[in-house]
Parts: structure tokens; sequence; C-alpha cells
């Protein structure tokens, strides 16, 4: 599969034929968007930073939306949505979690999560992850939907995955997020190509992908 990331926590996984999209930055957000037709769209969050859905329908590629919790089958897709209430932009809302079982990687997207302490039914619902995308920034600065560089470094300790992909909003959370896992001297790549072999022995790895 190959990975490619648009800012904010808007990614395409690309498999063969079959392309997903997570959490499209929509018009009416303030961070530059792009547009390309998915197969299968998942939304973290019902707000512009997240549910762009017109940015992921491009010519005949209508896509399948998944926007909330259960248990999903599509395109011979897993894919699970385990909901959070959270406190977003000083209103409560239901951000959903997904993982997805993708040519035996288990990845998951943490949205727009604000908090490190997840409850042992969500932890068991995660499961096992391969690759975890997980949100980094700076509240203070006025950023919502994500957590502190501590924070993401405390969560990834406890979901354990093979690999850690930060979605960062800011160059300066990036810092200090790599600070935190000794990692400061990572290199960014423009895109992760992966395949399960590459996961054998993978302990907590950090990749950061360029913003395109």
């Amino acid at each position: 599969m190959i990975i490619t990331y648009y800012g904010a926590q808007f990614l395409k996984i690309q498999l063969g034929d079959l392309t997903i999209a997570v959490n499209p930055i929509g018009n009416d957000s303030k961070i530059k968007t792009a547009k390309f037709g998915a197969d299968i769209g998942l939304i973290s969050l019902h707000a512009p930073d997240f549910n762009g859905r017109e940015a992921i329908a491009y010519g005949d590629r209508k896509p399948f939306i998944i926007e909330g919790p259960g248990e999903y089958e599509a395109k011979d897709v897993s894919i699970k949505g385990i909901a959070q209430k959270i406190l977003y932009e000083k209103e409560e809302k239901i951000n959903t979690i997904y993982v997805v079982s993708l040519e035996g990687v288990r990845l998951c997207f943490l949205g727009a999560l604000e908090s490190p302490d997840l409850d042992k039914e969500t932890i068991e619902g995660i499961d096992v992850v391969d690759v975890l995308f997980i949100p980094v920034g700076m509240r203070e600065k006025g950023t919502s939907g994500v957590l502190l560089p501590k924070e993401a470094s405390k969560l990834g300790t406890t979901l354990e995955p093979g690999i850690i992909i930060p979605l960062y909003a800011g160059e300066e959370a990036l810092k200090q997020f790599l600070k935190e896992e000794g990692a400061a001297n990572t290199n960014t790549l423009e895109k992760l190509t992966l395949k399960k072999k590459d996961m054998e022995q993978k302990e907590g790895e950090i990749i950061v992908l360029r913003k395109t």
C-alpha cells in the first residue's frame, strides 16, 4: 500500500486500484485541501477540517462514506468505528476512531482525539495496531482535535503499534513530539510504501510524512 499525507488528518491510502480517503479537508476549512477520487471515505468528525466529502468525489468515483461507529465491510475491506465523546472548539461532539484491516495490516486512525486516556473498552476495541496515525498539536495555540506532544507519546506507548505516523498541526508540535520519542533525527518521507512483511520486528518506529 501507498500512504500520502495532505495535512491536518487528511490521508490517502492506495492499494492497487483501491483508494481510501481518511478525514478529507472540506472547502469551508481554513486549511488548504486536495481533490482526488476515492472508493471509501472515512470521516471521524463532523467539522470542516474532517468532513470534506466533496474533495474525494471526482469524475465517476463516488466514495462509500463511513461517518460513525460500527462495523463495516466495503470493497472487501474490514473497518471498525469506535465512538469517543470529545470537546471540540468548546462544543461536545462524537469523534470516531477507525481501525482498518488492509492486506493483513491493521491501520488505526484516531481522528480528533484530545485525551491520551482511553478506557479499557476502547483499547480492547482497537486491539492490535500495526500502524498508528496520531494527531499532534499545540492546543494552547487554538488547535482543536489534537494531542499535545507528551500526550501523543504516552498514547503511543499504551497502544504499542509497530509504526507511529504523527499527523501534525505545525512544525513546533512535530519537533516536540519527536523529542519526546527520542527520534529528533527522523527523516521525512514524501510517501510511505508498506507491505505486511515490512511490519516484522517493528516496535514503535516513528515515520514522518511530508504534507503534500
